[in-house]
């Protein structure tokens, strides 16, 4: 075994500093294996965190014009929930003639419609969008068979705090893109009849089952309700 050398044993002292040196950059708390375990937990809340952002949903809510009440017309609403359709269900005051007929389909915000499942009520900012649509018929003399055609309308209705009473109406013209809450008598009509006809607040749930069920044993029906 060779003797070391004056040269070997001055690096392996340079090293040694190195190392001692390297060491000390760093607070007291943070060296040796304290320093290790502090980079795992960084790493862990940095990918947690991504994750839980990358899973959160944008706000499915009603969208207006900047620094109005407009709403803009929810151009993906077919993809949200679709409660249901009636085929000429309309509230025509006494002595009225009867409204045309139509499909009225009926869509909600996905999440709004998560929160009904489970409380029985709608919460704030949500909205509906009503479709109207033409009616086809079958021309086979024995059989009386209905569809729909093409679009006749669109409107919706929000429950937002925003409103002085909290609910908005709105009618979308063709071609445009967003629409000023009804007002005067137009709105009035909306009100009365969203008011006196409605099974839960101002929305007809009678007329989606699986929702009418939920609001029943939520006890969120309201208690005059007698409409079928």
């Amino acid at each position: 075994m060779k003797p070391k050398t004056s040269e070997t044993g001055q690096i392996a002292i340079t090293e040694e500093l190195r190392t001692r040196r390297n060491a000390s950059s760093f607070p007291p708390f943070l060296r040796g294996g304290a320093f290790l375990v502090l980079l795992a937990l960084l790493v862990l809340v940095a990918t947690w965190t991504f994750a839980l952002s990358a899973q959160a949903p944008a706000s499915d809510g009603p969208r207006y014009v900047a620094n109005t009440n407009n709403l803009i017309r929810p151009d993906n609403y077919r993809e949200w929930v679709f409660l249901g359709s009636s085929l000429g269900l309309n509230y025509p005051a006494p002595g009225a003639a009867p409204g045309p007929d139509q499909f009225n389909n009926v869509f909600v915000n996905a999440s709004s419609y998560r929160a009904f499942m489970q409380t029985g009520k709608w919460p704030d900012k949500t909205i509906w969008v009503l479709e109207f649509r033409g009616v086809g018929k079958e021309s086979v003399a024995n059989r009386l068979g209905q569809f729909q055609t093409g679009l006749g309308g669109v409107e919706a209705n929000v429950k937002d705090s925003r409103f002085p009473d909290g609910w908005g109406y709105f009618a979308f013209r063709t071609g445009e893109s967003s629409a000023a809450p009804l007002s005067g008598d137009a709105v009035q009509r909306c009100i009365d009849c969203h008011s006196a006809h409605t099974a839960v607040e101002r929305t007809f749930v009678q007329f989606y089952p699986t929702l009418f069920e939920i609001a029943k044993k939520m006890g969120t029906v309201k208690p005059n309700y007698t409409d079928p």
